[in-house]
């Protein structure tokens, strides 16, 4: 069989997108100066309209958002009547977490066993890079079939809402017909995927204060309330027995109708130690799609080295709460702001603050983009058929695109699947399944350029 001419261009790109990716990835561009600089950021998001640049786009801007980051903006006109697709992606990334745990270091994109390690290599500046590669393709095959908008938020990591904020007080600069965000993955290496639906998000700061300050646990202990010890009592109140979680008023028995994940595929891709058996009830996709999730994400408290045999005055933990399409997430923040109030133990007193929040969103995949897009994939994959899954994360932008542009098609795809180890320390790219998603959206470009024409 011929090869498609948009995958060979695709195929010979590929050396200057590994290094392209690597420039990116180089940037230490968490969105948290608590962390890393901002100048990290500041580079990653000139690096990026740099990029643009060279592709000819039209009015690059650094857009400051209300989060105290920076999106970046360009235009690239495409033919007279032609409709007008907005690609999204992301700069930002997670911190490194570990950096001693990472078999290379995070900053610096290295090859090993067939992928591209690196922070963000997966999440989302490869995506950024999909994004070049899929139009650089259609450049040299006859030109860019439709307008061009490209987006590259600065804080998605964050969830702090940037991007929403200043595309509400300007709602006409990412107008399109279809938006592309390439910030999900497929199901699996190989196998063509977009993704219906995402879970919304809410993150909440508790402080439990109990002593006027710490005391010795000799003296004390065993009448004098610690404050560890409320924190503890307190989070385990947010799962059952057997880990379903529960929060007061919160609906937790939803069911996933569509494409199911196994569970011993499950326990590989988590990596689930042998014996440790797996959370809550259900499918495995009634439970990462459908339901709501909650996870300590951290907790304030002395480090076991250099510990002393104190009771703790205040204790400090923030939770995250994964909230399914269905559910409102600001109520979501109520119901959980509510059951950490009422379940703290011994009269702790009680603080919580959100950092941050974010929508479910639910695709409409009966769209006629999504018909462009399943044609394409299956030239890009050859001998397989586009399928549609849930993604347990979150991406606050969409309903914000969603609701400013109710007309336009959204597409979710992106290079995220299961061995990418998105948010862990090791994440890494499939450089195949960069080309192959490079080559599905440029023939997407196309086929929807030719149904507007239709």
């Amino acid at each position: 069989m011929t090869a498609h001419p948009i995958s060979e261009t695709v195929a010979s790109l590929m050396p200057r997108a590994k290094a392209e990716l690597a420039e990116l990835v180089a940037f230490q561009s968490v969105a948290d100066p608590a962390q890393f600089p901002k100048s990290e950021c500041e580079a990653a998001a000139n690096w990026v309209a740099d990029a643009l640049r060279a592709e000819d786009f039209q009015d690059v801007a650094l857009l400051d958002t209300p989060d105290g980051t920076q999106s970046v903006y360009g235009f690239l006109p495409g033919p007279a009547g032609a409709p007008t697709v907005l690609l999204y992606a992301h700069y930002d990334v997670q911190p490194p977490l570990d950096e001693s745990a990472w078999l290379s270091p995070p900053f610096e994109l290295t090859e090993r066993d067939g992928r591209w390690f690196g922070r963000g290599a997966a999440d989302c500046k490869g995506g950024f890079i999909m994004h070049l590669l899929a139009l650089r393709a259609l450049k040299a095959n006859g030109g860019i079939p439709v307008s061009v908008k490209v987006i590259a938020e600065g804080s998605e990591e964050q969830g702090t809402g940037g991007l929403e904020r200043y595309a509400e007080a300007h709602p006409d600069l990412l107008a399109a017909d279809t938006i592309v965000i390439g910030d999900t993955g497929n199901f699996r290496v190989g196998l063509p995927t977009v993704t219906a639906t995402l879970r919304g998000m809410t993150m909440l700061r508790v402080t439990l204060d109990t002593l006027e300050g710490n005391l010795h646990s000799g003296q004390f202990g065993g009448a004098a309330p610690d404050a560890l010890a409320a924190m503890i009592h307190l989070l385990a109140s947010l799962r059952a027995e057997d880990g379903t979680t529960t929060v007061d008023g919160l609906v937790t028995d939803a069911d996933w109708e569509g494409l199911q994940y196994p569970e011993a595929e499950f326990r590989t891709d988590a990596k689930v130690l042998d014996g440790v058996e797996l959370i809550g009830t259900g499918t495995v996709a009634d439970r990462i799609w459908a339901r709501p999730a909650v996870t300590v994400i951290g907790i304030d408290c002395p480090p076991v080295v250099g510990a002393t045999p104190s009771l703790q005055a205040t204790a400090r933990a923030q939770v995250s709460l994964r909230v399914p399409p269905g559910q409102d997430a600001a109520e979501a923040t109520q119901l959980l702001t509510a059951h950490l109030k009422a379940h703290a133990p011994w009269g702790a007193r009680v603080a919580v603050e959100q950092v941050g929040q974010g929508q479910p969103f639910r695709a409409d995949i009966s769209s006629p983009a999504y018909t462009s897009m399943a044609q394409a994939m299956e030239t890009a994959y050859p001998g397989e058929k586009m399928q549609s899954s849930g993604m347990g994360g979150s991406i606050p932008l969409c309903n914000t695109l969603a609701t400013l542009y109710p007309e336009a098609e959204i597409l979710l795809i992106g290079l995220s699947e299961p061995e990418a180890q998105i948010h862990a320390v090791n994440e890494s790219v499939s450089p195949e399944e960069l080309e192959r998603l490079s080559v599905a959206e440029a023939l997407f470009l196309r086929n929807y350029a030719e149904s507007k024409r239709a």
